[in-house]
């Protein structure tokens, strides 16, 4: 990588892994203040994800778990099941906007980290900790609300916008409304907005064998993964979970 001198890049210490309970994950870390502004589209290329103003990759000893994938927009296959999930949402309306944290979306991300996070990092976050989240982005960072026509706030997602694609942050949504499958949906916009926008990928972050919180993404096909220094089809082969995010 040649986007600034390495000692811009430092390693973490080892510390429990959040997904696969009895490993150890340790990371490379860079600030963004410290890189040229075209190495933030380089680093997402390298399979690298952000995190308010650091990016981080995984880099464990003994460990290859976490796969980085991207959606190939146009080669992408609805599904019966997607199509179906695209109609029972198409009353929804989606709204692009600057990464300004409210105390509305702060509402909807408490109950959805109390009902599908209780054991993750981010429970118990203050508003001020979900301000800073949402608002210490990049110049492409965009924030989506999906409302219902009743103007109920149902979804969110941080989105940044890279050279070559759309690359989803972190999204949370309504987790009353469990019919919905408002994950998947979230994801799927994205798909379409990226078409729309004329951009070839959707970047998901990282697929882990083994957890089934992050086995949904091998069923937005056909992916692209990162081997190496190489984005390489996806094993057709490998087992996707039936859940939906």
């Amino acid at each position: 990588m040649t986007v600034t001198a390495p000692h811009v890049f430092f390693i973490t210490p080892p510390a429990p892994c959040p997904y696969l309970p009895g490993r150890m994950e340790r990371r490379v870390v860079a600030c963004l203040d410290e890189l040229p502004a075209s190495a933030f589209d380089t680093l997402t290329a390298a399979g690298f994800r952000r995190s308010q103003r650091f990016v981080y990759k995984p880099s464990c000893f003994g460990c290859q778990a976490c796969v980085s994938v991207r959606i190939l927009v146009e080669r992408f296959v609805w599904s019966r099941s997607f199509r179906k999930i695209h109609a029972r949402n198409r009353d929804l309306v989606a709204t692009e906007k600057a990464p300004l944290a409210t105390e509305e979306q702060y509402r909807l991300f408490a109950r959805y980290l109390d009902h599908r996070h209780t054991e993750g990092g981010m429970q118990g976050m203050r508003f001020e900790e979900y301000r800073e989240m949402v608002e210490d982005g990049t110049a492409g960072t965009r924030l989506i609300e999906f409302r219902d026509g009743h103007r109920r706030l149902l979804g969110v997602s941080l989105t940044d916008r890279v050279a070559d694609g759309l690359s989803g942050v972190y999204k949370f949504f309504d987790p009353a409304e469990g019919r919905r499958s408002l994950g998947t949906e979230i994801v799927l916009w994205h798909v379409l907005r990226a078409r729309e926008l004329g951009l070839p990928h959707v970047y998901l972050g990282y697929w882990i064998a083994g957890c089934r919180k992050m086995a949904y993404k091998s069923r937005f096909a056909p992916l692209e993964c990162l081997e190496g220094a190489s984005w390489v089809p996806f094993p057709p082969e490998t087992e996707a979970t039936t859940d939906t995010p």
